[in-house]
This record gives C-alpha cells, structure tokens and sequence, in this order.
C-alpha cells in the first residue's frame, strides 16, 4: 500500500462519521429509540448543531480527499473548522453534561427529582 492513499481511507472514515451525525441530526428519536429507560431526564440536545458538526466533519473529509491537488481544499478546511465551531457552540450543555458526568450535582441543576431522598428517612420516625 502507497503513503498516497492513507489520506483516502482517513477522507472515508471522516465521510462516514460526518453522514453518522447528519444522520442522527435530521433522524426523529422514537425511530430509533421507542422509549427512555433512564429515570432521569437527559440533556436536550440541539438538532441543528449536530448537523452542524456533521457537515464540519464532512468538509474535513472533503479536504482530506482532495489532498494537495484540489484548489478548494483549504476553503473546505475554514468552512469545516466555522460549522464544527458553530456545532459546538449550539450544543455546549449537552457536551458538558457527556464529558462531565456530574451525578447528584446534575439533578439539581436540571430540575430533576431524584428517584431515592438523599437523606432517606425510616419509617418509624419523623421528620423534625
């Protein structure tokens, strides 16, 4: 295998992940998922952003694919890095809640009634 192909195969990879997110972005949920099985409310995600992200992602993989060659590569590159900002700007709770899986402190924040008390309480005495 040449050097020279690496770039297509990395284009490709970016390609399906891009087509992935838009995918996703523009796919209602009850398609795939019928129902929440967590007990507490997730964090919205923002469908315009995803796509966003998505098309960045392409526009990376177009720049990959057009290598050195294409005179439009690095237009794709600054369109690409714009709508990935774009993306991320649009969905920065719902990122900050995946990478920063918080517990407790996120059911606070979210208005979120826990499914047990924090200070569970018996039954044979009450509360001051």
């Amino acid at each position: 295998m040449r050097i020279e192909v690496l770039p297509l195969i990395a284009a490709a990879l970016l390609g399906l992940i891009g087509l992935g997110l838009v995918f996703d972005a523009w796919t209602p949920d009850a398609i795939l998922v019928k129902h929440e099985r967590r007990r507490r409310r997730r964090v919205e995600r923002n469908r315009r952003g995803e796509a966003a992200i998505g098309f960045g992602v392409l526009c990376m993989a177009a720049a990959f694919a057009g290598r050195d060659t294409w005179k439009y590569s690095v237009v794709a590159v600054i369109a690409g890095t714009v709508l990935l900002f774009i993306g991320a700007i649009m969905n920065h709770r719902y990122l900050g809640a995946v990478v920063s899986n918080r517990g407790v402190l996120r059911r606070r924040q979210f208005n979120v009634r826990p499914t047990e008390p924090e200070n569970p309480v018996e039954p044979n005495r009450r509360r001051p």
